[in-house]
């Protein structure tokens, strides 16, 4: 099984309830470890260009990785959390992803369609340690009739903000997906585990946050959501994650 990690520090400071926490915060760090169909993707990310030069820093980044987080191994469903988890859910703006030839928004013109099924999570934290976070994600992914070609590549990403305020860490992904000949439709399940959330205390809980999943949109693509519109195809075939 294919896996990935990578860590996105924080561009702000975080303050979850003081302007003391705004100053100590600045250092805090998403980690995010992918497996399967996520996993493959985001290996191909990481080889654009780079040769030796990327292989030496992913070495970095993942010896900073077991250095700030003691190369702990997850095992969330076996742990339990000390109090409430992140509200994890699918920002509706964006639960959807619609492409169309010539922005004609009819299904004869539609292109490329994914959709976000549901989400399964859970959380687990002791004391002061980090909160860690994973989840199981549901894709439904279309091809319509002016799709060219059998492969695309769909463009999600993974945000932890303050409870209903600031974007604290956003990462981009890719799903790129094959669809066999005549083939409309391909449902994919992906498993993703290491968000880490860092606490200041233990009074600072799960509820202080939101993990929100969507597809990279265009405006268009975000006010065609907020209509409630929006095409599925049939014929689903189960896609399941690389082993």
């Amino acid at each position: 099984m294919q896996a990935a990690s990578f860590i996105l520090l924080l561009l702000g400071i975080f303050t979850p309830m003081s302007v003391v926490m705004r100053r100590i915060w600045a250092g805090v760090c998403l980690g995010v470890l992918l497996s399967g169909s996520a996993g493959a993707a985001m290996a191909q990310m990481g080889g654009r260009g780079g040769g030796a030069d990327d292989d030496q820093q992913a070495a970095a980044d993942r010896q900073k990785k077991d250095e700030e987080w003691g190369n702990r191994s997850l095992s969330l469903k076996k742990q339990k959390a000390e109090g409430p988890c992140p509200y994890v859910k699918v920002l509706y703006d964006a639960a959807r992803y619609h492409q169309f030839k010539n922005d004609v928004q009819t299904t004869a013109a539609a292109m490329w369609t994914g959709e976000i099924n549901g989400i399964q999570s859970e959380c687990a934290y002791q004391g002061t340690d980090p909160i860690q976070v994973g989840m199981d994600i549901s894709f439904s992914l279309g091809r319509g009739p002016q799709a060219e070609g059998q492969t695309n590549v769909y463009h999600y990403w993974i945000a932890v903000t303050e409870r209903d305020k600031t974007v604290l860490a956003k990462q981009e992904f890719e799903l790129p997906v094959t669809f066999a000949e005549g083939q409309q439709r391909v449902d994919v399940n992906t498993r993703l585990e290491g968000i880490y959330i860092p606490r200041k205390d233990i009074t600072i809980s799960g509820s202080n946050f939101e993990v929100l999943i969507g597809f990279d949109v265009t405006p268009q693509m975000a006010e065609f959501n907020r209509e409630g519109k929006h095409f599925r195809y049939v014929t689903p075939t189960e896609q399941k994650p690389a082993q």
